[in-house]
């Protein structure tokens, strides 16, 4: 995308190299902290009324709020988001991915102004993973260590279950759904209307070939 390069040219220079690293690291202290002090996430968590109570630390360290509570799977889930980071970063660059990172905190910024309800980094990350499928489809993950299952087809399930969340949630969850993750749709939008568009394409042209092979037999 042009505005995207004119961009990169500009501000690339500040981009911030390893982002989803230094973001994880802070999710393992913040984890680690909360063993010993439970009620740490409601400190973190985005709350608009706090923010205008002066909290205005929440407006970042809602991302810092782990993705999992439980000591088993909070190692696997990290370094799992962290080959996600990594391969958005070797397919883009730097500030592709600290600026698709940004677009997904202002929409969940928003989301918190709009309905006032309180948020964490979880449909953020789930931007991310939506970007991962979408550049690495074929890329295996091992569900429960033994099943390898490429992650297109856990990006379907998501995709699904971002869906209900949509239809069947109550306002703040659909709007909080829709704002993290359109960062997704302003990265791989053209792409997908292209693809559509590419594939009308291909089914117009196939059925007009067999239409004039029909008409060609007929004439025989």
């Amino acid at each position: 995308m042009k505005w995207m390069n004119k961009l990169e040219r500009k501000y690339g220079k500040y981009a911030v190299n390893n982002l989803i690293f230094y973001i994880l690291a802070l999710n393992a202290i913040v984890f680690m902290l909360s063993l010993m002090s439970p009620g740490l996430f409601d400190l973190l968590v985005l709350y608009r009324d706090r923010l205008f109570q002066g909290e205005i630390w929440r407006l970042l360290t809602y991302l810092f709020i782990p993705p999992t509570y439980s000591p088993f799977w909070i190692i696997f889930v990290l370094y799992f988001y962290y080959l996600i980071g990594t391969g958005l970063e070797q397919a883009w660059g730097a500030f592709r991915l600290n600026l698709y990172y940004v677009f997904g905190m202002a929409g969940t910024t928003l989301a918190a102004f709009i309905t006032g309800a309180g948020y964490t980094g979880a449909y953020l990350n789930l931007s991310l993973f939506f970007a991962f499928a979408h550049l690495y489809p074929d890329f295996e993950v091992l569900i429960f260590f033994i099943l390898p299952v490429k992650v297109k087809y856990l990006a379907w399930l998501n995709w699904a279950l971002f869906g209900y969340s949509v239809i069947f949630l109550t306002l703040p969850y659909k709007i909080a759904a829709v704002a993290a993750v359109a960062n997704y749709f302003i990265f791989f939008g053209p792409d997908i209307y292209r693809s559509i568009k590419l594939r009308q394409q291909v089914q117009e042209n196939r059925r007009r070939f067999i239409s004039e092979v029909r008409k060609a037999q007929k004439k025989r």
